[in-house]
């Protein structure tokens, strides 16, 4: 371990340790009925503290997990990746219009970009794209991708070594298929910038295509409607009842305990609505403003129930499990929606389809080029039972 990212988790131990603190004296006054302004002012910033720290230490767990260069030294694709560098700073296509039934093609309008730059975009959103970092993800080249599902339902029996064997019932099969959408971004660059031979133009456009894909797309997989869009995980129906009675593709909930809270008791009971086999890849999401309401939180006998991560890389953890913090999750409200736990791996699917196109256009905003980049993303809940929400009500 790096003697900064000991530093780093030296300071959060410490920052932790005076969240406590604070806090034990604002519960005190609370008991005796004086104010505390004071003390609310004092935690949201230590709070603001150890959320930068847990993302220093998050980031620096990133570049040391970050592969190499990826298709470095394949001759094949080094030559049409040549041929796209040209394409995007001068507009010249001779050097990718020859491989286009192979690369790309611009009867679709524009080129395909080259695969490690492709990648490289991918990577950046599996970084920034909280869905991303948890959910089950699979790349397809065709948009007919299907997936099967077993329902069970096969019937089975005791009987005795010369017994009659009764026939079972057949396990049933359920066939889903992502909600696919295209998602575009359109970054702009001065024909001097390209021009420029210092500019890292793959670089710049794989980091502005990132940023913009990055978030149309996580709040698409949590709360998109699934018409041109993703269908997210909060769009699908939800009910109070258990596994085994609710209908597949509806998610349970779990009332919280209280109107407009979070309780203790009911983190724990959405724990174990959860079958042992999830819980033990299961994680919690949920907003900041969320997080922070939390971190306040104890048990019956005085004990925080937030812990932080104790080395580079690791989440903070409630009751055991890592947290993944996603902006786009709702706030606690009456009746929202704002916790959800689970096995985010097996429960949600996420579908890239293999490609990312861009369409270099030097007339319509000069002096400007814009770069119409697309890619078409689906994304489907395919286990119902692998996903608990928390509902906030009594």
């Amino acid at each position: 371990m790096s003697k900064e990212v000991i530093e780093l988790i030296e300071k959060q131990g410490q920052a932790w340790e005076e969240f406590k603190k604070t806090n034990d004296q604002r519960l005190a006054d609370l008991e005796k009925s004086r104010g505390t302004a004071d003390y609310e002012a004092k935690l949201s910033a230590i709070n603001a503290d150890i959320t930068k720290l847990s993302e220093q230490m998050k980031e620096i767990a990133t570049k040391q997990a970050r592969p190499g260069n990826p298709g470095a030294g394949d001759v094949a694709d080094a030559e049409y990746t040549k041929g796209f560098g040209a394409f995007v700073r001068k507009g010249d296509i001779t050097g990718i219009e020859g491989k286009a039934i192979n690369v790309g093609t611009d009867s679709d309008g524009g080129y395909a970009v080259p695969e490690e730059l492709d990648r490289s975009i991918l990577m950046l959103l599996r970084k920034a794209t909280p869905m991303r970092a948890v959910a089950g993800q699979i790349t397809v080249g065709t948009p007919d991708y299907k997936k099967l599902v077993s329902l069970g339902g096969a019937g089975s029996g005791w009987v005795g070594e010369t017994d009659a064997r009764a026939e079972t019932n057949t396990p049933t099969l359920a066939q889903i298929s992502p909600f696919m959408g295209e998602i575009y971004a359109e970054p702009r660059a001065t024909q001097q910038s390209l021009d420029d031979v210092f500019f890292n133009v793959e670089q710049w456009l794989s980091d502005e295509v990132a940023m913009e894909f990055a978030e149309k797309e996580n709040a698409a997989f949590v709360s998109g409607d699934g018409t041109k869009k993703p269908k997210g995980i909060l769009a699908y129906p939800n009910a109070a009842t258990a596994d085994g009675v609710r209908a597949f593709g509806t998610l349970q909930f779990v009332n919280s305990g209280a109107a407009a809270a979070i309780t203790p008791d009911g983190l724990v009971d959405l724990i174990y609505s959860l079958r042992r086999g999830h819980r033990l890849n299961a994680s919690w999401m949920f907003n900041g403003m969320t997080h922070a309401a939390i971190r306040k939180l104890k048990d019956s006998d005085g004990n925080y129930l937030w812990a932080p991560g104790l080395q580079a890389g690791e989440p903070d953890r409630l009751l055991g499990y890592g947290i993944v913090e996603n902006d786009d999750m709702p706030d606690v409200a009456a009746n929202a929606l704002p916790i959800a736990f689970g096995d985010f791996r097996r429960g949600y699917l996420i579908v890239d389809r293999i490609g990312t196109r861009i369409l270099r256009d030097p007339y319509t905003a000069k002096p400007f080029v814009k770069f119409y980049t697309t890619k078409r993303v689906g994304g489907m809940l395919q286990d119902s039972e692998a996903i608990k929400l928390q509902k906030i009500a009594a």
